[in-house]
């Protein structure tokens, strides 16, 4: 029977290139074709070149099941376990090592840790039923802990939990610049932009001739008259700085 030809192409690199990770690919390979001794063999020797080569390990520990070399599957399965807990193959071979066992309760545990990383696995989800019904209620609990992972009660409620809510973020409010008052406008020195104030000497207002042509004392009330244009005149020109002031700002 002719050899496989992706065999054939990943040997031939292989053995061009001792160092190549395609090994890995090779091991995998003979595994799935059913040569298992060759996929065991393939695998160690590559993995003394790339010892973290993970996949790799996967690809031996499965090869050992095949063989019934469960102990030294057990090793390498728990070394991918311990960098990779959410291996599903690694997981699976697990479950698969103490089925073989019949440690039915800790298979059951590898079990249903897989099933929870592969949901709607029928071949899994079967497993599982029949393993369960075999065994009796088995309840979930933090004993299907497994080294270097959560337990599937960890699981389940990591999947069911939500997500808390994002804090809103307040925008930063900014106070509005404060305008200078007319008066402090003055006070620092500025150059005023009001008008001179216009005022009438008194000694203009205060007296006014009588009918003999002499001067006389005028009524207080014809002095606050003349006062008022002045006084009107002062507060216009204030109203005009501050509006300039505005248009300016």
């Amino acid at each position: 029977m002719p050899e496989n030809p992706r065999i054939e192409e990943l040997r031939r690199r292989v053995q061009k290139d001792p160092s190549s990770i395609a090994f890995a690919q090779l091991g995998e390979e003979f595994r799935r074709a059913g040569n298992f001794d060759e996929a065991i063999s393939t695998c160690r020797t590559g993995l003394t070149r790339h010892p973290d080569y993970l996949s790799a390990r996967v690809t031996l520990g499965r090869a050992l099941i095949e063989t019934n070399q469960l102990d030294p599957a057990e090793t390498e399965l728990n070394h991918v376990l311990s960098s990779a807990p959410d291996n599903l193959a690694a997981l699976r071979g697990m479950a698969d090592i103490f089925h073989r066992r019949g440690e039915l309760p800790r298979a059951l545990k590898f079990y249903r840790r897989a099933l929870t990383l592969a949901q709607n696995d029928p071949e899994l989800e079967q497993t599982v039923g029949d393993i369960e019904r075999a065994l009796g209620p088995v309840p979930v609990s933090d004993a299907d802990e497994i080294p270097g992972g959560l337990s599937f009660a960890q699981i389940s409620d990591e999947l069911m939990s939500p997500s808390p809510a994002p804090k809103a973020v307040e925008p930063e409010r900014r106070a509005a610049p404060e305008r200078p008052s007319v008066l402090e406008h003055a006070s620092t020195g500025a150059p005023s932009r009001l008008p001179p104030l216009i005022t009438t000497p008194i000694d203009q207002v205060a007296h006014v001739k009588g009918g003999d042509g002499r001067p006389s004392a005028a009524p207080a009330a014809n002095r606050d008259l003349a006062a008022l244009p002045a006084l009107e005149s002062f507060l216009d020109a204030i109203e005009m700085s501050r509006r300039r002031s505005g248009s300016s700002s």
